[in-house]
């Protein structure tokens, strides 16, 4: 025995399970993708902090079958007496609720938002002057098209490697994989135009890289938010950088109109976006990887492996029911911007026109999101905003098949602003709900593969529209009342999908509110959790 009464064995013992701990944290800031700390920081970080004993311990046959560190598991628990007593969890947490954010986290906030604003803008550079475009390469309406198609098939094609890049090493690789291809992209670009009287194949090109390095940052959102936002930010966090690619597309069917006013000028107009992209790019490589500790429990969960979570998730009807409505109502997104300036021209007005039209649909839309993001943050209420929304947006659709015809431009224009509103509140809600049903699986699945049917759906629709647009006989010469039509009936055709989320005896779980609420029960220990915990079907 020892002076003071305790049995030296099981000082000893204790003494062994500390170091195991010491050791044990690091390993598991390394598994959890954390950056090392010194051996000064490390010994202030709140998982060691966190660790003391609940009681004193006077019995040598502590019971070590519950220490458990490993390279292949996320959980630590330490001993247990024979009494049953449990020493407390070494937890990665503090603050109210046992974690803690960062304001370094609005840096990389920030970073996806200028990303997804010149992303977006390099896509539409040469649909909001089509007309001028057109006879500045000398050639047609239809192949100025491509330069939209063509950057959202390149969507496509990138979005493997997308999923793998931010499955495997989170936000920062692809942000600055994108940041890599939109410079080259630019540069690519601005030297197919700058050659004399421009080179089309080679224009197309630095556009098919930028449509690359589009999905890097477009399906980056969720998996951000995840990592470094808590419950109370995440819905408003993900609207942000989210809806700064929309930002990006008004910006340039606002700007584009006004620096290329003839074809001489186009570029200057691509030498223009190209500073501006290079300029916005250069910080991706500053941002910091990962938060120093977890924004909250539900982060902690070991998640679903990558193979696992497609097969899981193509068995999933909630999925399939989020599914096609998101893809086909960014779908329509993206051809109405594409072709908003060839849907007014025929009516008398002019390419300035359908650029405030373009900006009116974009930035009353991120008025809506602004207001009703903070809100469902609040509330949690994703599925009732989504069945409200969802009808006002098919509505919309119906609306802009009359809206050209109109005596004046306000007519345009009001239709443009609630389609905006509605559009632009919904598009976040329904990337946070999605992630919410389909937890533990990594946000970045689900959310990359709506965002690949989008752009899918969008270049068959610029398609398909191209192909309805009515010949130089008719009234209006060239019209696109029947591409308009088209436009109706897709957003009509999948109004009842989400209106069945929840019927028919399938209660939808929102599972990663679940794993933060349990992780808050116990106090904060939420590296206890496992999948087991939050995994099962979406109907109880």
């Amino acid at each position: 025995m020892s002076r003071d009464g305790l049995d030296t064995r099981a000082i000893e013992q204790w003494s062994a399970t500390n170091k195991a701990v010491s050791v044990g944290s690091s390993t598991l800031h390394q598994n959890l993708g954390y950056s090392r700390h010194s051996s000064t920081k490390h010994a202030q970080h709140p998982l060691l902090q966190r660790y003391r004993p609940s009681h004193a311990m006077g019995d040598d046959n502590m019971d070590m079958s519950n220490v458990k560190i490993g390279p292949d598991s996320h959980d630590m628990k330490l001993p247990r007496d024979p009494d049953g007593v449990t020493i407390p969890a070494v937890s990665l947490t503090h603050d109210e609720g046992g974690y803690k954010v960062y304001k370094r986290r609005f840096f990389g906030l920030a970073q996806l938002v200028l990303l997804n604003v010149v992303v977006s803008w390099d896509w539409l550079t040469f649909s909001a002057v089509s007309k001028t475009s057109s006879e500045y390469f000398d050639v047609s309406e239809a192949a100025i098209n491509w330069l939209s198609t063509g950057f959202l098939f390149a969507f496509c094609v990138a979005s493997p490697a997308v999923i793998w890049t931010l499955n495997k090493g989170g936000p920062k690789p692809s942000i600055v994989a994108c940041a890599a291809l939109l410079l080259v992209g630019n540069w690519v670009r601005y030297a197919g135009t700058k050659a004399k009287d421009g080179i089309f194949g080679v224009t197309m090109f630095g556009q098919v890289l930028i449509g690359f390095a589009q999905p890097f940052v477009l399906t980056a959102p969720t998996r951000y938010s995840d990592a470094w936002f808590s419950d109370r930010g995440r819905t408003s966090a993900t609207a942000v950088a989210t809806l700064a690619n929309p930002l990006g597309g008004a910006l340039g069917q606002l700007i584009g109109p006004m620096w290329a006013t003839k074809p001489s000028e186009i570029p200057n107009m691509v030498l223009y976006v190209a500073i501006i992209s290079t300029v916005a790019c250069i910080p991706s490589f500053f941002i910091p990887s990962l938060p120093p500790t977890p924004p909250s429990a539900a982060f902690n969960v070991t998640r679903i492996p990558l193979t696992q979570s497609h097969c899981n998730l193509f068995r999933t009807l909630e999925f399939w029911l989020i599914f096609f409505p998101f893809g086909i109502y960014v779908g329509l997104f993206n051809s109405i911007s594409s072709l908003l300036n060839q849907i007014l021209e025929p009516h008398g007005f002019s390419e300035t026109d359908a650029g405030i039209t373009g900006a009116l649909l974009i930035f009353v839309g991120l008025a809506a999101a602004a207001i009703c993001s903070p809100v469902t943050d609040k509330h949690k209420h994703h599925l009732g905003t989504i069945k409200v929304l969802i009808p006002i947006v098919a509505a919309t659709y119906i609306g802009f098949v009359f809206a050209p015809e109109a005596p004046s431009v306000a007519g345009p224009f009001v239709v443009a602003a609630i389609l905006g509103a509605a559009s632009f509140a919904i598009l976040p809600v329904i990337l946070e709900y999605l992630v919410e049903i389909t937890y533990p699986m990594s946000p970045e699945i689900p959310s990359t593969l709506c965002w690949v049917g989008g752009q899918i759906f969008g270049a068959v629709f610029i398609l398909v529209e191209n192909a309805l647009k009515a010949g130089p006989d008719a009234d209006p010469p060239r019209n696109m009342k029947n591409a308009l039509i088209f436009q109706a009936v897709m957003a009509s055709v999948v109004i009842p999908a989400p209106l069945c989320l929840g019927l028919f005896g399938r209660e939808v779980r929102k599972r990663r509110l679940e794993a933060e609420e349990q992780g808050r029960d116990r106090g904060g220990a939420g590296d206890e959790l496992t999948p087991e915990d939050t995994n099962g079907n979406n109907n109880k």
